[in-house]
């Protein structure tokens, strides 16, 4: 069964998922018809301006060889100089040398080349697609090698664009040569081919270089425009911001003059990444197209500029020509759906260039943004139909601690290699000036995201537009660092300035200044280098595997089939690429904690400071001293300082820190190989493979008899129209519109993170296995559960910063008891409540018992601390003046102690005198008050002298001791009392026993006098259960407290609670035990099931509750306590009562009506009910749910035991076991009563700190209703036969068998140790299964509860009993067999199930 199965009606409804898509807009020249501006858009200058570049491409390319007289031939030119304008000669001076020289062509008559390659004749073959350039136009060898052997054969090769490729195919626009030993590089956005183009001896080494770009002309630029949006209303959580129309067209909108037949180009698909000023991101994604642009619209200067008009004859209008402008349609949102988004734009472009169509663009549109939401675990799978031949498959992105972001990995390695990765990685690290550029806008932003995501934990703290439009491309020129993408057609305009780096995601080059040139890679620490460099390559090597066509990926049958299998691969690789930067920083930053400064003072100025915050020097010093010039800059930049900041404070990342700090624990820097197992453990998904549809939107109905027929054609992208979009309403197959979540506002400082939870899991999985461990386990959730109810309870105390004390001691306990802690959680509260209620001393103190237990406290922990200490107001006066006063305050306490024993030796000296002097009066009445003026600070308990249940004092003695009687007969003349504080006399009606203890001539229980056992025999006598009675747990009172020295506290209660989580099994009709209950659950928070001990099939364990309402009944009807139903068993006035559980209270009642443990006069209300008894781990999972949605004031309301019964009444079981004050009980009474009325609304509620004596619960060992149909348990038979009052009379029949002369058998075998006789008696009456007798308990539980009823709890040792227990079981193996014993139930309970009873306390009262 799962955890599900315990949600009640409180529990919240799903969440409705949020929209994929937030803003539809179009972007681009305003097209109302009016005239252009005469001004062009141009951006400022960032950089110093460049020649004009030609604006043709490269069609052609030759090789002419001036020794044999060729000339350059007609529309070529020719290369003479290198790019630093030193002189070119190819072989010159050498015999038989060609003297060759490259020339080139322009033109738009022939597709452009868009690549070149130098051939070493001999040693490799053309690459597929290119062709070899081997003789110059005059029909010689085009060698560009000097003649002579050894010299291979070295020839120029080209790639030539595909024919109709258009205008704006990317083309080669520049060539250049270089030579290297002049000191001259490779020009910045040029390719530098790898091949020498003189390999000779004789002569410098010359390169090849060359620039792709889009050579176009007769272009007007101008700023772009929102031309629509949709919603036409802003989100208030997300206004659309004012700058998309310039992302979604970085370049500009622009208006171009094309030869009539050139055909439109693709559209190109552009990401862009807008930060907010919280630091939150917007993802955007754009289509850019060209669109007809009607001449009119035009000036004479602009149709001129265009070339529309002819330069010489002045207004003729030259034929020939079209004028397109350049738009784009974007979508917004909070998702980096990429891919999604390119499949819709996509589909809207061609459904604006097609038709006619029976629905409008804007129904499309709408219907997009309003019914496809965000994958979730409950939908992982959405398959978007918006036509019948486009689809588009939305699949729930793997859940990683990491942050969510655009980034690409695999781009990053595809486009910069191992090495220029690991550089860029340097560089972002020490927060250098970056510039990214490429010709393909897409790929801008995946390689940024990644640089931005590389270095996590790390956060980039300085300007950051991975795609950056040309109006703001001044921020080049900016004073501080920063990361910026830009096309790359950007420099055929502008150099970039001179103290930036460029990296080119076209040709891999990195290109720095010597000003600002970067550390050499040897500064970083040598092995994390050298794995992350190994890890790289290696990875940079599959990549060609990983990707497949575009129009496969576009097939239905592909998303529905091989989807999943190729993502898969490429996920796993991006995860790989992904873990070995995360590895690195790890290995970077690892042992930072160490060196983290907590405050424990008052805070002044600079407290903020890192200085403060974090041992710089000391980090330093212990990195290699190889790295110090690296890690000297790293600690002084911007993100270091916020991540100190955010580790010492808190922030919204804490999620992710203490992710990184689990990291942390798990690398090994000094390992040259990189861990097996990785760092980022994914989450499993969901398990179902459901599939969401999302169907097109409806069309319109047609009128009956006729067919509808299409009334939208568009010759463009169209006008949007807001009466034709959609309202947002749901639909079929569409799933809910997100809405606000109707979950309260909650602190998140019990909250664990995912992280948190996957440690708790991983050491539960761990505990089970070892016995000890696992029952330390349940008793750390059971710490947390109640710390999680912590802010209730201090809200509701009458003294909040006593409750928070209290808070304090609980955590000590918890130490001393060795509790394993699962998580912070505990510290983590108690730190958030003092911060809130100002309470920064004992913040500190909390901090100091964490670090004496051993606990490293995480980020989030330590966040809370610092804010606790930082924001709360310290108390006033110097900490100088306070310690002198405590140390007076030591002193004079000290002196008084030293003079304690004085005094006590002077008041005994003065009796002695008084007895002297008084000894001719009454020997009693002197005795008596010598009794009552003896100090006793503690007063012994009394004890019983026999099994039957009574002690005894002789009203005789004057000194009042025990008498050793041999039965009760022997006192039946005297009037027994107890020694407790209380000396009040039983009512002389009560009926004496008839007959004396049966086992006395056998086992006389050894007499202690001054005994403080918190037990005695007859709280065994009168429950079906082995507890002890606690009073409303209110505060932390140990058990000897429990009666106070004034009689009212033997007032009954007025509400008295029962609880049992005895639960029966109805697969082998067993009773299973609390500790066995423990020791059969599973380490999963989702499992309510436990293992019978007896025939291990699972079971749903309940916890059985019952009310007894001793209050006289109010004139309006009272609701019954939560899920409890009214009991037909309620006690009579003159029968069986419940009775207490200490044997005391049972005696010296002073009142005569409840001498037997129920009302005289009144009757007593008793309701019950049964609800499952939850493992402390799936306890805790749906607490923190109900915390999480309800918020944390939910657990002070008093409708909380009925609208969580379940919850309420195990935390009541658990705070009861544990004695942890809590206001629960309060809860059930205030249940009782109902609501309070609206004007004590405010006031603070009576119900929370009742009066002690008002509720009492009771935890039993037993179950609190016998069943009639099975055998009566030993225990019960003996209370029977001794005359005990019990709370229940058994129902049933008592089979002949089990007599008194049996049950006496029994105890003297025990009393003898020779508990083998015992077991073997027991079996020997009941019989072999199945005609003999069946009892619900086994064996072990019987004589341990028959035992415990005759002895009393306190005259007991469980554990040398089980001892003997486990002696005889292995002396009757060796005869019947461990398995006989086993199927007759004879086996004791687990080690695990014996450990959790140790673990959580004595035994419960039965």
């Amino acid at each position: 069964m799962e955890a599900d199965a315990v949600s009640e009606g409180g529990a919240m409804a799903e969440e409705r998922p949020p929209r994929l898509v937030d803003y539809f807009v179009v972007a681009g020249l305003a097209g109302n018809g009016a005239p252009i501006p005469e001004e062009t858009w141009v951006p400022e200058p960032s950089g110093p301006l460049r020649p004009s570049r030609p604006a043709e491409p490269i069609t052609d390319v030759a090789v002419i060889a001036r020794a044999l007289g060729e000339e350059v031939p007609q529309g070529y030119t020719c290369i003479q100089a290198s790019a630093g304008g030193h002189p070119l000669e190819f072989s010159a001076g050498l015999l038989g040398g060609t003297q060759p020289v490259i020339c080139y062509r322009r033109g738009r008559d022939k597709p452009p080349l868009v690549e070149l390659g130098v051939l070493y004749e001999g040693k490799e073959r053309p690459k597929p697609g290119f062709q070899v350039l081997d003789t110059t136009p005059y029909s010689h060898s085009a060698n560009l090698a000097p003649p002579g052997p050894g010299h291979p054969r070295t020839y120029l090769t080209y790639r030539r664009a595909a024919e109709g490729a258009g205008l704006h195919a990317l083309g080669i626009t520049d060539l250049c040569l270089v030579l290297p030993s002049k000191g001259e590089g490779t020009p910045h956005t040029y390719c530098r081919l790898p091949r020498n183009l003189n390999p000779g001896m004789w002569g410098p080494a010359v390169y090849l270089c060359f620039k792709v770009g889009l050579a176009k002309a007769n272009t007007l630029v101008y700023e772009a425009e929102l031309l629509g949006r949709y919603p036409e209303e802003d989100n208030e959580a997300f206004p659309l911001p004012e700058s998309v129309p310039v992302f979604c067209l970085p370049m500009g909108a622009t208006i171009e003059c094309w030869p009539s037949q050139t055909k439109y180009p693709v559209p190109v698909f552009s990401t862009f990444v807008l930060t907010g000023a919280a630091g939150d991101k917007v993802y955007g994604a754009a289509l850019q197209f060209y669109e007809a642009f009607p001449r009119a619209r035009l000036s004479e200067r602009q149709a001129r500029a265009l070339g529309l008009l002819s330069a010489v004859e002045r207004g003729r209008a030259l034929g020939g020509r079209a004028v397109r402008s350049r738009r784009a349609i974007a979508v917004l949102s909070h998702w980096p759906a990429f891919p999604a988004f390119r499949a819709f734009l996509t589909f809207l472009y061609r459904y604006s260039v097609s038709g006619p169509h029976r629905l409008p663009l804007e129904a499309h549109i709408s219907h997009f943004i309003h019914n496809v939401p965000f994958p979730s675990p409950q939908r992982p799978r959405i398959l978007v139909q918006m036509s019948p031949y486009d689809n588009l498959l939305l699949c729930q992105p793997v859940s990683s601690p990491l942050p969510l972001s655009g980034a690409s990995f695999l781009q990053l390695l595809q486009s910069l290699g191992p090495e220029l990765a690991v550089t860029l990685l340097m560089a972002v690290l020490t927060e250098h000036k970056l510039l990214v550029h490429s010709l393909r806008p897409d790929l801008l932003t995946s390689v940024c995201e990644a640089l931005v995501s590389m270095i996590f934990p790390l956060h980039w703290q300085c300007p950051y537009i991975p795609l950056c439009p040309l109006v703001l491309a001044d921020v080049l020129s900016a004073p501080v660092p920063f990361i910026v993408g830009i096309h790359s057609s950007y420099f055929d305009l502008h150099d970039p300035p001179a103290d930036v780096i460029c990296v080119d995601l076209d040709t891999n080059t990195l290109f720095q200044t010597e000003e600002k040139k970067l550390l050499s890679p040897r500064t970083l620490p040598r092995r994390p280098y050298k794995v992350l460099l190994a890890t790289l390559t290696t990875l940079y090597q599959q990549l060609d595997q990983t990707y497949t066509g575009p129009e496969e990926e576009a097939s239905l049958e592909f998303l529905l089939t091989d989807y999943e299998a190729v993502c898969g691969r490429r996920a796993r690789l991006e995860r790989e690429v992904q873990g070995a930067f995360l590895r690195f920083m790890t290995c970077l930053l690892k042992g930072y904690r160490d060196f983290l400064r907590p405050l424990t003072q008052a805070p002044s100025e600079g407290a903020r400071d890192v200085d403060n915050l974090f041992y710089l020097q000391g980090f330093l010093k212990s990195r290699e001293r190889s790295s110090h010039k690296l890690y000297s800059q790293l600690l002084h930049t911007q993100m270091f300082s916020q991540f100190i900041e955010e580790c010492s404070f808190g922030s919204a990342r804490h999620a992710a820190l203490e992710f990184f700090d689990s990291c942390v624990d798990k690398v090994h820097p000094e390992q040259e190989k990189p861990e097996t197992a990785p760092l980022v453990e994914l989450e499993e998904l969901s398990g179902s493979e459901l599939t969401v549809f999302i169907t097109p939107p409806e069309e319109p109905p047609a009128p009956e008899g006729s067919e509808s027929t299409p009334q939208y054609c568009y010759d463009g992208f169209p006008e949007l129209r807001a009466e034709l979009f959609e309202s947002p309403q749901e639909q079929p197959g569409a799933l809910p519109v997100p809405g606000p979540s109707r979950s309260a506002p909650s602190s998140p400082a019990p909250r664990r993170t995912k992280q948190e939870m996957k440690v708790a899991q991983r050491m539960a999985q761990k505990s089970a296995t070892v016995p000890e461990l696992w029952a330390r386990c349940l008793l750390g959730h059971c710490y947390g559960l109640w710390f999680l109810c912590l802010p209730a309870y201090v809200r509701s105390a009458p003294s909040r910063v006593r409750a928070l004390h209290t808070a304090y001691h609980v955590l000590r306990e918890m130490e001393s008891r060795k509790v394993v802690l699962p998580d912070e959680v505990c510290y983590r509260v108690l730190m958030q409540l003092c911060s809130y209620y100002g309470q920064p001393v004992l913040s500190v103190r909390v901090m100091l018992e964490m670090r004496r237990a051993g606990i490293v406290p995480n980020t989030i922990t330590y966040g809370y601390y610092n804010k606790a200490v930082l924001e709360s107001k310290w108390p006033s006066g110097t900490p100088g003046g306070r310690l002198r006063w405590a140390k007076l305050r030591n002193v004079v306490l000290g002196a008084a102690q030293f003079r304690q024993p004085l005094r006590d030796r002077q008041r005994r000296q003065q009796q002695q005198q008084q007895q002297q002097v008084s000894a001719h009066q009454e020997a009693g009445s002197s005795q008596t008050e010598s009794y009552l003026e003896r100090p006793s600070p503690t007063r012994p308990l009394q004890r019983q002298t026999t099994w039957a249940g009574r002690s005894l004092r002789d009203p005789a003695s004057p000194t009042g001791r025990l008498v050793k009687s041999g039965s009760l007969g022997s006192a039946r003349g005297a009037q027994p009392t107890v020694e407790a504080g209380v000396a009040h006399k039983m009512p002389p009606d009560l009926p004496p026993p008839a007959r004396r203890s049966p086992m006395e001539s056998l086992l006389r229980p050894r007499e202690r006098p001054g005994s403080t056992a918190s037990e005695s025999s007859a709280s065994l006598g009168s429950e079906w259960d082995l507890s002890e009675s606690s009073l409303s747990s209110l505060s932390l009172r140990r058990s000897s407290e429990r009666l106070s020295d004034t009689p009212g506290s033997l007032q009954p209660p007025s509400l008295e609670i029962l609880l049992s989580s005895c639960s029966l099994c109805r697969a082998c009709d067993s009773l299973v035990y609390d500790e066995e209950i423990m020791a059969g659950w599973a380490p999963d928070d989702s499992n309510l099931n436990t293992t019978c001990p007896f025939c291990a099939c699972p079971f749903v364990p309940l916890l059985s509750v019952q009310t007894l309402d001793s209050r006289p009944s109010a004139p309006s009807p009272n609701p019954a306590p939560a899920g409890a139903s009214s009991s037909k068993d309620a006690p009579v006035p003159g029968g069986p009562g419940p009775v207490l559980s200490d044997r005391r209270l049972c005696l010296a009642l002073d009142e005569p009506q409840l001498c037997n443990g129920h009302t005289g006069g009144a009757s007593r209300r008793v309701e019950s009910g049964a609800w499952a008894y939850l493992s402390p781990l799936v306890l805790r999972k749906e607490l923190e749910s109900l915390v999480e949605n309800e918020g944390s004031e939910v657990l002070a309301l008093p409708e909380l035991p009925a609208a969580h019964p379940i919850i309420f009444w195990n935390l009541l079981w658990y705070f009861q076991r544990l004695r942890l004050p809590s206001i629960l009980p309060g809860l059930v009474l205030a249940s009782c009563d109902g609501p309070p009325p609206p004007q004590l609304a405010q006031a603070p509620s009576p119900w929370l700190t009742p009066d002690p004596a008002s509720v009492q619960v009771r935890l039993l060992w037993d179950v609190l209703t016998p069943d009639p149909s099975s055998c009566p348990p030993l225990y019960v038979l003996w209370r029977v036969h001794s005359q005990i009052p019990q709370r229940v009379v058994w129902p049933g029949p008592v089979p002949a068998c089990l007599s008194l002369a049996l049950l006496e058998s029994v105890l003297r075998h025990v009393g003898l140790n020779e508990v083998h006789k015992a077991v073997g008696l027991l079996l020997e009456t009941l019989g072999p299964p199945p005609a003999g007798l069946h009892l619900q308990r086994g064996i072990y539980r019987e004589i341990l509860f028959l035992t415990m009823a005759a002895m009393g709890k306190d005259h007991v040792d469980i554990v040398a009993f089980d001892k003997k227990y486990k002696s005889a079981f292995n002396k009757l193996a060796s005869s019947m067999g461990k398995e006989e014993l086993r199927q007759r139930r004879a086996q004791m309970p687990t080690t695990k199930a014996i450990d959790c009873r140790k673990c959580f306390g004595a035994p419960l009262e039965c």
